[in-house]
């Protein structure tokens, strides 16, 4: 029984890994994974691939690994002011419409020019344009 578990999770693994991959973030990645993995070996896949798929959209995220550092220095470097949130910033965290100045991604970042970013709390986020909604935090 164990034998067909790994083998089972194995096989999903291998499925899910290329549409997880390009998930954004860990709720993306956790959404799109167990979609990917319930397609590919039903319920057992759905948390498999939920779970894979929340690791590497957490490592990924919208930026790479190496855009992080150079981002972050940007943002400190325009000296945008940080707007005060009284809730938990997130990933996932809905910002208000008003009050909040986005501010456009350079083009030099590519991976991002869809999103918009601001500080809030002293911290870096992007955020999706439309609904606000906080997608990554860069730290």
């Amino acid at each position: 029984m164990f034998n067909r578990f790994v083998g089972t999770a194995a096989v999903i693994l291998a499925l899910a890994a290329p549409a997880v991959a390009n998930a954004q973030g860990v709720p993306g990645g956790v959404e799109r994974g167990a979609r990917e993995g319930e397609r590919a070996a039903g319920p057992i896949g759905a948390v498999v691939g939920g779970t894979i798929g929340g690791v590497v959209g957490g490592v990924s995220g919208i930026l790479g690994v190496d855009d992080r550092p150079r981002f972050r220095s940007y943002v400190v470097e325009q000296r945008r002011p940080s707007y005060s949130y009284r809730d938990e910033v997130r990933v996932g965290a809905v910002l208000p419409a008003d009050g909040v100045t986005y501010y456009e991604v350079p083009d030099n970042f590519s991976a991002a020019r869809d999103y918009r970013y601001t500080v809030v709390n002293g911290r870096t986020v992007l955020v999706e344009p439309r609904t606000h909604r906080i997608v990554e935090i860069i730290d």
